[in-house]
């Protein structure tokens, strides 16, 4: 099995906590941490749930 590769967020600036974000080839889940948590913990999310996480943050107006 090979091992997870994490990608930084774009908006992350050098010395913040920044989210990570990393999938399986198949897809068939998202996975989120955060640098600055001692933990590490890791959530799991389905792509559309993902999907309209993003959608939601990029909304000119939050609910």
């Amino acid at each position: 099995m090979s091992p997870q590769r994490w990608q930084k967020s774009s908006y992350c600036q050098e010395g913040d906590a920044c989210v990570h974000i990393s999938t399986k080839a198949t897809c068939t889940t998202i996975h989120l941490t955060e640098s600055a948590d001692p933990t590490q913990a890791v959530l799991t999310a389905a792509p559309a749930a993902f999907g309209a996480l993003l959608d939601v943050l990029k909304a000119p107006e939050r609910p």
